[in-house]
């Protein structure tokens, strides 16, 4: 009598959605996403040349400092408002809303850092995790793009979690801004690690803190940034294009 052979498990598509959802946010969060961020220090390495950033300690209190007042804050709020505009369809709010973004850049390097990055993940994301509302919203973003926009607008064209989409992309920019650091400041690998763990939960709490802010809530406070970054345009040795 012939053996039978055990009929295959299958597990429905819809259980495995929130772990390739998990997955596709790494992804598009990961240093090896081809945007560009290895080669921008958001005024890091001014900061160094100017003595600001010499050790752990002033990186963990710099860095507090552009998370909770400055771009960190910014982008989340700016994030959250373009998955809401992808979400609902509006392309002339999505349009706005960039080109508020991108005028917020007080500076010509900051301007390029974020444009430049955001071009360069929503193609990079049409090519390869492609949707019809993705394509359809990209119409309404076709020259420079600031980077919190494309990236909240490529989420809400793939409906994902805004809360979870807000922290992992605060914890990103903290993590590739000491990875800045590591290249040109005197604090080692597990110096930077430390550092990034003592700002997770400041980043948890501030992406919680943002969940409703309106636009009239954007605003900054690192003025010693934005002009390091005009001074980082003449700075005599530098590696970052920011």
């Amino acid at each position: 009598m012939p053996t039978r052979m055990p009929t295959p498990m299958t597990t429905p598509m819809s259980t495995h959605l929130p772990t390739l959802e998990a997955l596709r946010l790494m992804a598009w969060l990961s240093p090896t996403y081809p945007v560009g961020a290895y080669a921008y220090s958001h005024g890091l390495e001014w900061a160094v040349e100017a003595g600001d950033v010499r050790d752990a300690a002033s990186l963990e209190a710099w860095l507090a400092d552009v998370l909770e007042r400055g771009a960190g804050r910014n982008d989340m709020i700016l994030l959250g408002h373009a998955h809401r505009a992808a979400r609902a369809g509006d392309h002339a709010e999505l349009s706005a809303l960039n080109d508020l973004a991108l005028a917020l850049a007080p500076s010509r390097e900051l301007h390029l850092e974020t444009s430049q990055q955001g071009r360069s993940f929503l193609d990079a994301t049409r090519a390869a995790w492609p949707c019809p509302a993705l394509e359809a919203l990209a119409g309404a973003l076709p020259g420079a793009v600031a980077y919190p926009v494309a990236l909240g607008t490529a989420a809400g064209a793939h409906a994902m979690a805004l809360g979870p989409l807000t922290a992992a992309s605060g914890l990103a920019f903290v993590q590739n801004l000491v990875s800045a650091a590591l290249r040109i400041a005197p604090i080692g690998q597990s110096a930077g690690m430390r550092v990034v763990a003592a700002l997770s939960p400041r980043v948890a709490a501030l992406a919680e803190s943002v969940r409703g802010a309106g636009l009239d809530d954007l605003g900054s406070a690192t003025l010693r940034l934005d002009l390091g970054t005009l001074r980082h345009e003449t700075q005599y040795s530098r590696i970052f294009r920011s």
